[in-house]
Parts: structure tokens; C-alpha cells; sequence
């Protein structure tokens, strides 16, 4: 199965991206920061909203500790940077910010429900709807973070070709494992994260998220077992 949704969507964040950095240069400092303060709010009440689908409080507790505590003995983040700055010198790029750019999108744009439901309606489904509609969402945010973050963000066109891609062939293989129960579960999970996001984004708190990354194939095991 071709994923068309997961490959519009990347499409659109290159596209997106794109237009970011020729607007870059012509955004004054103060814009740039009002526009990053906006999508943290933003991403406050997706966060929120996701977070708020929570069927069973103790499993999203153990998950998020649980994939914390994989994260760090498997040290994701440092794989995440090495790897971001493997592209940064294949790339070229002499953009200071290209790693944080490239992980923070990479995060915002995987992380979301929209990129869970939506891969999972196309894979059991067929119904591109939802990531087709991410797809403009995403087109938007990447504009706003190209602007600030410069080419990094471009590139997280990659994980999420990989990530909602395997998400969709997955689903239309394991059709019966995701029930709504489930998807509420890791909707939850991953609102948890997309909050870490706007405390960072809104220069709150430094999260570690990449490290918090295993908690979503966490709770599909802790959903399983309990349920």
C-alpha cells in the first residue's frame, strides 16, 4: 500500500518550508518571536485536547516513566542530534539552528493525533481525509518555524514520510489491535508530549521529549495487557 496522505503531507511541509526561509530575512525579530509565542499557545490546547482522551490515568502514568526511562538508557536524544547533524553536513548547511529545527518539527509534526488517526484511517480504512487536512495544518506551522528555525524544519519532511507511512502499512496489517480504546490511549500519550512542546517552544521548561519518544509504543503494550 502506498501511503498518499503521509506523502502529501511531506510535500506540504517542504512546500511550506520553503516559503519560511525566503521570509525569513524579511521578518523583524519581534515578529518572529510573536508568531513561535502564538504556535506555543497553539500547541498548548492541542495538547490539551489530546491529553483530555485519557481512558485509564494509571496506564499514560507508567507509560510516559516507563519510555522515559528507555529513552535515557537507549540515549534517543543523542542519537536524534547525531543524526540530525549528519544530515546538517550531507546538507551543508551552515544553519547554527539546523538540529533544534529540524527535532523540534520532527516533534510537532509526529507527535499529534491527526498523524496517529489519520495514518490509521488510511491504513484500515482508506480515507485520507484527515491527514489531507494535517497537511495544510502542517503547511502553516512549517511556514512559522522555517521562519524562526531556517532549513532544519524543512527536513522533517523524513520522519514523518517514515513515521506516518509505517504507522499506515501497520494499521492495515494489525486492523484488529486498534481499537478506540487504544487510539484514546495513545492520543492521550502523545497530548502529554505535544505539552512539552509548548513549554519549550514558550521557553518554560526544557524537556527532554526525544527521551519521552518511547511511551507511545509503551502504552499499545500496557493498553494490551491490562485491557
Amino acid at each position: 500500500m502506498i501511503p498518499y496522505g503521509s506523502i502529501v503531507n511531506s510535500a506540504a511541509i517542504i512546500g511550506g518550508s520553503m516559503i519560511g526561509i525566503l521570509l525569513r530575512s524579511r521578518f523583524p525579530e519581534n515578529i518572529r518571536q510573536i508568531v513561535f509565542q502564538g504556535l506555543g499557545l497553539c500547541t498548548i490546547l492541542i495538547g490539551l485536547q489530546m491529553a483530555l482522551k485519557v481512558q485509564n490515568i494509571l496506564i499514560i502514568i507508567f507509560s510516559i516513566l516507563i519510555g522515559g526511562i528507555i529513552g535515557e538508557l537507549l540515549k534517543l536524544d543523542t542519537l536524534f542530534e547525531r543524526l540530525a547533524q549528519k544530515l546538517k553536513n550531507i546538507v551543508k548547511s551552515e544553519n547554527s539552528a539546523f538540529t533544534d529545527g529540524l527535532i523540534t518539527a520532527s516533534l510537532i509534526f509526529c507527535i499529534g493525533a491527526m498523524a496517529i488517526i489519520g495514518s490509521f484511517d488510511e491504513g484500515i480504512r482508506g480515507d485520507t481525509t484527515v491527514l489531507y487536512t494535517k497537511s495544510i495544518l502542517d503547511g502553516f506551522a512549517s511556514i512559522a518555524l522555517a521562519s524562526t528555525y531556517g532549513t532544519g524544519v524543512l527536513f522533517a519532511f523524513i520522519p514523518v514520510l517514515v513515521y506516518q507511512g509505517t504507522l499506515t502499512i501497520f494499521a492495515q496489517t494489525f486492523q484488529a489491535w486498534f481499537t478506540p480504546l487504544m487510539i484514546d490511549q495513545m492520543t492521550a500519550t502523545g497530548g502529554l508530549l505535544i505539552l512539552g512542546i509548548s513549554m519549550i517552544l514558550l521557553e518554560i521548561k526544557k524537556i527532554n521529549l526525544s527521551n519521552l519518544l518511547p511511551s507511545l509504543g509503551v502504552v499499545i503494550v500496557l493498553t494490551v495487557f491490562f485491557s
